[in-house]
């Protein structure tokens, strides 16, 4: 695939499907897949068998991959941006597209 302009630890928005406006913060990036996972966004019911470590087993819920292209980052001011980069010092760095402030 290639590059992905967003990164585990930043806060996104959902733009499109279900759950479109949820905000969350990425925990994984699953760069073959072209997918994240956001933290509280399509959460999903998986059932768990009983183990050592839960013997109780049942129902948990559990945060599923989203596709990229249905998320855009949020800027320091709670608005969403897009993402470009620009060379600092000899350094890559990720930018806000609307403000033009280092992400």
């Amino acid at each position: 695939m290639g590059k992905l302009k967003i990164k585990s630890g930043d806060t996104v928005r959902v733009i499109a499907g279900e759950h479109k406006g949820a905000e969350g913060k990425v925990q994984k990036v699953l760069i073959d897949k072209n997918k994240a996972i956001v933290e509280g966004v399509n959460l999903v019911s998986k059932h768990e068998k009983p183990s050592a470590t839960n013997p109780q087993g049942g129902i948990k819920e559990k945060e599923a991959a989203i596709q990229v292209s249905n998320l855009s980052l949020i800027d320091g001011k709670g608005n969403t941006t897009r993402v470009g980069y620009t060379f600092k010092d000899g350094k890559k760095v990720r930018i806000a597209r609307s403000t033009k402030e280092e992400i």
